[in-house]
């Protein structure tokens, strides 16, 4: 009798303590799904809205008349970290894929739903220099994810930089779909591994990979073809029609 009583109170704690166990494991897989919601869709609802915020300011600024074509009295913008300059339509991404392109590619920047501008180790060409590589980063997952589908690029894509005074039409001439994310080469003025062999006016995209890692870093190459003055009614180029 007493045998069978102490090893119903054992087999009673053990049930006990596979209770706990049990309720410990279900509350941290609800931890752990809060946590991947925040990350990947919450992030994304807050970075869409700052961004769209910070657009929305953005084309307030160009409300003014843009400088006419060929105005070289117009002074050259200057632009310090955080400031934003236009915007990047890539078709690809969908038909009104807008991103809006603020200076640097800090976290604090990049956070915010943006593509950001590099300025180290290389700082940045503009679109509008004679020559360069206007280097951009975004994230893949979570903060906008703006550049979640960025592998989807493929040559001969283009991809539109919206300024205030013009529109940068650059197509795609080259991807490299991953390398280690210290390989600072793919946004130098001229670009390694890429189709390019000498300087030109260059536009590059980066992000991270695979996808929901920062394991490496993949990157997409595009080369200017055209540069269309904006008119009074900030008509799109054809590639954004």
């Amino acid at each position: 009798m007493g045998t069978a009583i102490r090893g119903g109170r054992r087999r009673g704690r053990l049930g006990t303590v596979l209770g706990l166990l049990g309720e410990l494991l279900i509350t941290l897989g609800l931890v752990l799904a809060l946590f991947v919601g925040y990350s990947l869709w919450w992030t994304d609802v807050v970075a869409d809205r700052a961004a769209g915020r910070a657009g929305d300011r953005l084309r307030q600024t160009w409300s003014a008349p843009a400088a006419p074509p060929g105005d070289t009295a117009a002074p050259v913008p200057q632009y310090a970290a955080g400031d934003g300059l236009g915007f990047l339509h890539v078709p690809a991404l969908g038909a009104d894929d807008q991103t809006l392109i603020r200076m640097g590619t800090t976290a604090e920047v990049l956070d915010e739903g943006v593509a950001g501008v590099y300025e180290e180790p290389y700082r940045s060409a503009m679109p509008w220099d004679e020559e360069g590589n206007f280097a951009l980063a975004a994230h893949r997952d979570g903060h906008g994810a703006k550049f979640h589908d960025l592998d989807k690029l493929v040559v001969g894509d283009p991809v539109v930089v919206e300024t205030r005074d013009a529109w940068y039409v650059y197509r795609v001439a080259g991807t490299l779909p991953q390398t280690s994310k210290y390989d600072v080469g793919v946004v130098a003025p001229v670009p390694e591994g890429s189709p390019f062999t000498g300087p030109g006016r260059y536009l590059t995209l980066t992000t991270c990979t695979p996808v929901y890692t920062s394991r490496y870093r993949m990157a997409v190459w595009a080369q200017l073809v055209r540069v269309d003055p904006v008119d009074a009614r900030r008509t799109p180029p054809p590639e954004l029609r």
